[in-house]
């Protein structure tokens, strides 16, 4: 009889403990979603201020033809392709703004003080959030390789969680005047 209440109270132990590393593994999930969409609302943000920008008239033409169709790029691009149409968009912004006179002469339009001050926040924000993303993406990864998520399945159906990759370095002249 006692041995039947051992057993019984190791499968009760062995059951909570795996409620406990399905609920972590729920948390670890939702916390993914959380910190994607707060990098999507970076994204979104960096793209529209860029955009904003380039047709505000203050950048030359050849510039904010690049910037207009990097952002527009990345404002449209397909989940698939997200991650280099915001490469893209980073690489026009260190184009457009690689010298420290360009955000000056920025800064001179009228109404070009606000625009690199919101522009350079957005540009410092993306690489925070996709860092966040990045790190929620990691853990749930190690979690999830582990042989008691695999073997009973706790994930369930989530998919597995995938890092955003892309070049988010800010352009220096941006990052520079707005940290001076």
């Amino acid at each position: 009889m006692t041995t039947l209440i051992w057993i019984v109270v190791v499968l009760i132990a062995i059951g909570l403990y795996l409620s406990w590393t399905a609920g972590r593994l729920d948390r670890l999930h939702a916390r993914i979603d959380a910190t994607r969409a707060a990098l999507d609302a970076q994204l979104v943000r960096r793209a529209s201020v860029a955009q904003e920008l380039a047709t505000s008239g203050v950048l030359d033409p050849a510039a904010s033809i690049v910037l207009y169709e990097a952002a527009h790029a990345a404002r449209q691009a397909e989940e698939e392709e997200r991650e280099v149409a915001e490469s893209e968009l980073s690489q026009a912004l260190r184009a457009v703004f690689s010298e420290a006179q360009q955000v000056a002469a920025v800064r001179e339009a009228p109404g070009g003080e606000a625009a690199v001050e919101e522009l350079s926040q957005a540009v410092r924000r993306v690489p925070m959030a996709r860092r966040f993303h990045n790190d929620a993406v990691g853990a749930a990864r190690a979690l999830r390789r582990h042989r008691k998520v695999r073997w009973f399945r706790l994930a369930g159906h989530a998919p597995f969680p995938m890092a955003f990759e892309m070049d988010d370095e800010p352009p220096a002249a941006l990052v520079a005047r707005a940290a001076g």
